[in-house]
């Protein structure tokens, strides 16, 4: 592992890093050529940080030290996201020990689905375990001001889920912001227990979270329908919300901030899309996006948490930091690939009720 930078971070990403084969407009099934994005839902968060609003972001993953590890760590440098913390592993020569995780998804159209199919056995990042990092070193002095993972990462392994918590706890010793996207893919888990023992690591890690994306219940989660109601198109999933984050609140008082997207998907490449947030105690809304057209959907929930982060760091209010949010989610969601390829002045155009009008 190289040398940390002494620069400080503004945000630091716990998770696993994938190169993503993109087959465009065709089908992983039968294309012919793939267009490669890096991406993964902890580090998504920390690009767009980078990118897009400006901040310092560094992230803290594994790879096996082969073409396609520099590969990855040469987007991530593209990206601006430090590197200082990415441990390097020696490559067994055909990846029998330790490989670099490679994530083929296709972006859907119309009536066809987004679809994604994951080859991530054995990779570097679902190897770490406690005491790869001193977190002491890492969080002294101020130079972190906030950790962000969430249960993919920490699902990878029984290990990643030791070290997850580890972090978090490190980080709470020493004041920094935790927060955790629940973020629970039925893929991860479909060998391992499922739901059930997904929700059982996250009430592990939810006592150590400052600020929680999703809502922690022992409820499966399942599609809320919106309403035909044109004024208020998530009026039922935003009760179904506000009750659920009610409920977890309760039981880990420790939550400062919970927030979670609203969709509802009429095709692939069209939703209606928003956002809710319970912050200084009180629940807020964001503004709707109807009819919103989709060119990509993967990491439009990153988006939305890299959006909401960069409001809270810098001061904003509750409401400016959910539009925020949910301009950023939406923006993410209208080009290729997992991160955003959206400006600081685009987000707050849109959070401030712009449109999509040709500039010039």
């Amino acid at each position: 592992m190289s040398a940390p930078s002494t620069a400080s971070l503004d945000l630091l990403a716990l998770g696993e890093v994938l190169l993503r084969l993109d087959p465009g407009e065709s089908r992983v099934r039968t294309s012919r050529q793939f267009t490669a994005w890096e991406g993964g839902g902890e580090y998504n968060v920390a690009r767009g940080l980078r990118r897009c609003f400006g901040l310092r972001t560094g992230v803290l993953t594994a790879f096996a030290d082969n073409e396609i590890g520099r590969l990855l760590e040469d987007f991530i440098l593209q990206g601006g996201v430090d590197t200082s913390y990415v441990k390097w592993v020696p490559y067994d020569g055909i990846g029998r020990a330790v490989r670099n995780p490679i994530n083929f998804t296709e972006r859907g159209f119309g009536i066809r689905g987004a679809k994604g199919c994951v080859d991530r056995g054995h990779s570097a990042a679902s190897q770490l375990k406690p005491s790869d990092y001193n977190w002491d070193e890492i969080f002294a002095n101020g130079a972190v001001r906030w950790l962000h993972t969430g249960g993919i990462f920490a699902g990878l392994s029984e290990t990643t889920a030791q070290l997850t918590i580890e972090a978090c706890e490190a980080a709470k010793r020493h004041g920094v912001t935790v927060s955790y996207d629940l973020n629970y893919r039925p893929s991860l888990w479909q060998s391992r227990g499922g739901f059930p023992t997904a929700q059982a690591l996250n009430h592990r890690l939810a006592p150590h979270v400052d600020v929680m994306f999703g809502v922690l219940t022992d409820d499966e989660p399942a599609a809320i329908a919106g309403n035909d109601d044109p004024n208020d198109i998530f009026a039922a999933q935003s009760a179904a919300l506000q009750k659920g984050i009610t409920g977890m609140l309760e039981r880990y008082p420790n939550i400062k901030v919970a927030a979670a997207t609203l969709r509802r998907v009429h095709t692939a490449s069209r939703n209606d899309w928003g956002a809710l947030a319970w912050i200084d105690g009180a629940f807020h809304r964001a503004k709707n996006y109807p009819n919103l057209d989709l060119m990509d959907r993967i990491g439009g929930g990153d988006g939305f948490v890299a959006g909401l982060v960069y409001g809270m760091l810098t001061g904003q209010t509750p409401q400016l930091s959910l539009d925020l949010g949910a301009a950023h989610g939406a923006l993410a969601m209208s080009t290729p690939g997992d991160t955003s390829m959206a400006t600081l002045a685009e987000v707050l155009k849109l959070a401030q009720g712009g449109d999509a009008k040709v500039q010039r």
